[in-house]
């Protein structure tokens, strides 16, 4: 891997502190590859063989079962995923696919476990870095069983309003098939539930969303930083 590579890796925060040797340690049996969409990284079901780091493009994490299929979340750069199967050497839960050409970061599992017992302010990280993905699945957990679908789909919107800088215009950067397995829904309640939103300031003209009245959107979806922030 070149290491005009490494300052992005270094920026995450699970790098940032590990010893310099131990880190060039770990590069050296990494390697960088560029994927065109749709090309599935991992399958679930199988030996957690490499860490992944996205440095460009975007990733989705996905799971099926019984003919069904559902999103489960979507890495931008510049993220790992999936830590904690490398960490417990144990199969993937969920698969992988790019949604666009992306550039991914292979570090061999073995070889993180390896420093992971060597390196204690990496391992440190390690441990809030799994505390924190605990956290968040939590925070998804809770809004899948406590919210309606409108509510879900309200406190999206919000929160992608959040990410945007808080403009009252935002564009969906989700296709809204994938959305709707994300929020719990068919792609035909999703549409329902947009139509649900627009007495509460919501109006929706393909990917672009405009929200006209923040306040009754806000009152309605009832935002909470025990399940919408997910920094905390």
């Amino acid at each position: 891997m070149l290491e005009s590579h490494y300052s992005d890796i270094r920026s995450l925060e699970v790098f940032a502190a590990m010893d310099d040797d131990q880190f060039e340690a770990l590069m050296r049996g990494s390697y960088v590859q560029n994927f065109p969409p749709q090309i599935e990284l991992i399958s679930e079901g199988e030996p957690s063989d490499f860490l992944h780091i996205v440095l460009s493009g975007s990733v989705d994490l996905f799971s099926s079962w019984n003919g069904r299929e559902t999103s489960m979340a979507t890495i931008h750069p510049i993220s790992t995923f999936i830590l904690a199967a490398t960490i417990k050497d144990a199969p993937y839960l969920m698969s992988a696919r790019t949604l666009e050409k992306s550039r991914v970061v292979l570090i061999p599992s073995q070889d993180v476990r390896a420093i992971f017992m060597r390196d204690a302010e990496f391992a440190r990280a390690i441990v809030g870095e799994l505390a924190q993905c605990y956290r968040t699945a939590i925070k998804s957990t809770k809004d899948l069983r406590l919210r309606t679908s409108l509510e879900r789909l309200a406190n999206y919107i919000l929160r992608q309003q959040k990410r945007a800088g808080g403009s009252a215009k935002i564009e969906l950067l989700t296709e809204k098939r994938r959305l709707a397995s994300y929020l719990g829904m068919t792609p035909e309640n999703l549409s329902r539930a947009f139509k649900g939103l627009v007495p509460y300031g919501v109006t929706v003209n393909g990917n672009r969303i405009h929200i006209t009245d923040q306040e009754d959107l806000e009152r309605f979806a009832k935002p909470s930083p025990l399940i919408d922030d997910y920094r905390t």
